[in-house]
């Protein structure tokens, strides 16, 4: 993993796995704590809408969420090895 690049949830693809870093503040922002999306929490991108590939899937805490990637780019995210 390269450390000076930065990654988000929103450029992921079916398949990746990763550990949220940081989540950006917004609106949106309570509502993904909510949900479950907490710093430090472990996750997988299972599948993604076909042809739009939005939203994606995320399976965390083991829930299975859809989010649009708008809402998941404001996730900040480390690959998990």
């Amino acid at each position: 993993m390269n450390s000076s690049s930065q990654k988000n949830m929103g450029s992921l693809k079916p398949g990746n796995k990763g550990k949220i870093k940081h989540i950006s503040e917004s609106p949106m922002s309570l509502r993904l704590l909510q949900m479950g999306f907490t710093v430090g929490s472990e996750f997988e991108i299972p599948f993604e809408a076909p042809y739009s590939r939005d939203p994606i899937a995320v399976l965390i805490r083991g829930a299975l969420v859809a989010l649009r990637r708008a809402e998941a780019k404001l996730i900040e995210v480390e690959d998990v090895i």
